[in-house]
């Protein structure tokens, strides 16, 4: 019963323990009050204007999504630089194709327009 991965398991076992213990208390000794000032929604200290369901422009969606697939995709940089030189010239060639595809679907998006934020 000696598994590597056992202190881990025992240190998430004692936070779920925790968290769960604080919550309890604090749900069943916490104060109770109810006012509708408090229901209302909090936008940094400014009472809030108008409606929070305004329609965003497509555009701001796919460029939080080709963000997202840019910043994701080079996260993958980091297990091959940390393995560079066990990998040798397979590697150094899988990265510069790995790029090479990032680059042209970059290329692919800024030539479509979709980086201009007008």
């Amino acid at each position: 019963m000696n598994h590597p991965y056992l202190p881990l398991l025992v240190i998430f076992a004692l936070a779920a323990v925790v968290v769960f213990a604080l919550l309890t208390l604090a749900t069943k000794l916490g104060p109770k009050s109810t006012n509708p000032a408090k229901s209302d929604p909090f936008e940094s200290g400014n009472p809030p204007r108008g409606d929070a369901r305004i329609p965003f422009s497509v555009r701001f969606y796919l460029i939080a999504m080709l963000f997202l697939i840019f910043d994701l995709e080079v996260v993958f940089l980091y297990p091959w630089a940390i393995y560079f030189r066990q990998l040798g010239v397979f590697g150094l060639v899988q990265m510069g194709i790995f790029l090479a595809i990032l680059t042209i679907g970059y290329v692919y998006v800024w030539k479509k327009g979709a980086l201009d934020w007008d």
